[in-house]
């Protein structure tokens, strides 16, 4: 049975550094999330915007 392969670069995951296939590419994943390389999709909240402690906008004038 063959192990998985690292979602990064294709090679068979390492046990130590699962899933990936060594801490190179474990490494290289943080830093992906760390500067907002992979993001988290959120809808805005309708109440949210229409919210009555929203201050106005001066310059809506």
């Amino acid at each position: 049975m063959t192990s998985p392969a690292c979602p990064l670069c294709g090679k068979a995951q390492d046990i130590r550094y699962r899933p990936f296939c060594s801490r190179h590419c474990a490494d290289l994943d943080l830093h992906r999330w760390l500067v907002g390389r992979y993001a988290i999709p959120a809808a805005a909240d309708d109440d949210e915007a229409a919210s009555p402690d929203a201050s106005p906008d001066p310059d809506d004038d």
